[in-house]
């Protein structure tokens, strides 16, 4: 069973940066995707970027393109979310979220994901 733990989230003002952080543990799969996802107040649960772990590969949504960047540290099999220039509208609950498997893109639906972690709020002020 794979375990997901983020941290990192908190309060900041427009502008502003955060860096989120998920370690994942019990993990034995050749293939493997990793992503971020965010949930605002009456919306649905979308995805903000994803990144293969074998190959690298990163994919992001055009909201934050530019502004997020997301990476791996192997070695310590750990997911990292670099926020820039955060804005009001990236006010949400940040989820990590894994697959095993080599089909990393963006368009993956939420229910495609089968590990999750427990969420980590980010609040972005004007």
């Amino acid at each position: 069973q794979v375990q997901l733990v983020e941290s990192g989230g908190g309060s900041v003002q427009a502008g502003g940066s955060l860096r989120l952080s998920c370690a994942a543990s019990r993990y034995t799969y050749r293939y493997f995707c990793m992503g971020w996802f965010r949930q605002a107040p009456g919306k649905a649960r979308e995805g903000v970027a994803t990144i293969s772990i074998g190959s690298g590969s990163t994919y992001y949504a055009d909201s934050v393109k530019g502004r997020f960047t997301i990476s791996q540290d192997n070695a310590k099999k750990t997911l990292h979310l670099q926020m820039n220039d955060l804005k009001p509208e990236d006010t949400a609950i940040y989820y990590c979220a894994a697959e095993p498997t080599d089909i990393c893109f963006l368009s993956r639906p939420p229910s495609a994901w089968t590990y999750w972690g427990q969420g980590t709020q980010v609040t972005v002020s004007s």
